[in-house]
């Protein structure tokens, strides 16, 4: 079972990995993730905050920005949970709240102590978590509200699912239950499979599409966009920066 010294390892390892629990004097300033999701105002106004931050008129470039950030988040909190306990957390959107932040990722709260699935299969459970019950309503979302391919989307998520990994091998390597067998069998299930070439030894991935983010004036490309070349790329946007650094 979750504990509240569990969501405290989980907060500890990053800003990407941060989420609350129990009681909040400022509960009235969060909502359920289900209504980003299902509210094209909300969405609408976030892109918008996130496109002024990083200087850029550009509506895609700024949804997919919050995708592969929103995205990176849910891995986070949920991966690590996973390789801490053996226990994968119920994120459903319904049950996980989130606010805007002036910088950075979105804050995350859970009010209640989420349940948790146990038994072998721990990719099952943070396939259905993750990728069912959260990424494609997002994904719908995106799509239908700002042109968001289904490439790109895919590999948001997975560049996401990765940067949890990489972080989680370096801040926890002693972790009881290690990341990367979860990632890779994440990797083999579509729509996740479809979206880059994992290499185990040295640990690379390369996806197979781009999240836009070269668009923003003054930045380049991320280590593992398919347009990569040696020597034109940058720090990446700073959802990947924040979750791999």
């Amino acid at each position: 079972m979750m504990t509240t010294d569990t969501i405290a390892q989980i907060s500890a390892i990053g800003p990407y990995f941060k989420v609350s629990c129990g009681p909040r004097t400022d509960a009235a300033d969060f909502s359920p993730l289900a209504d980003l999701y299902g509210e094209q105002t909300a969405l609408e106004a976030y892109v918008t905050a996130v496109g002024k931050r990083l200087g850029t008129d550009q509506q895609r470039v700024a949804a997919s920005t919050l995708h592969i950030g929103t995205a990176a988040r849910l891995w986070s909190v949920a991966m690590a949970g996973t390789v801490l306990t053996g226990e994968v957390p119920d994120l459903a959107p319904e049950r996980l709240w989130w606010r805007a932040a002036a910088s950075g990722p979105i804050d995350l709260w859970l009010p209640e102590m989420p349940a948790v699935s146990c038994g072998d299969d721990a990719p099952d459970a943070l396939y259905e978590s993750i990728v069912v019950r959260n990424l494609r309503p997002l994904d719908e979302a995106m799509r239908q509200h700002f042109g968001l391919s289904p490439k790109v989307l895919r590999g948001n998520a997975t560049s996401a699912l990765m940067g949890a990994v990489r972080t989680l091998t370096r801040c926890v390597p002693h972790a009881p239950h290690p990341p990367l067998p979860l990632a890779t069998a994440l990797l083999e299930r579509e729509p996740l499979a479809s979206a880059g070439t994992l290499i185990i030894d040295p640990l690379e991935y390369r996806r197979h599409n781009c999240c836009l983010y070269y668009r923003v004036l003054g930045s380049g490309y991320c280590d593992e966009c398919v347009l990569h070349r040696r020597g034109n790329s940058s720090p990446g946007p700073e959802h990947v920066n924040s979750t791999t650094t």
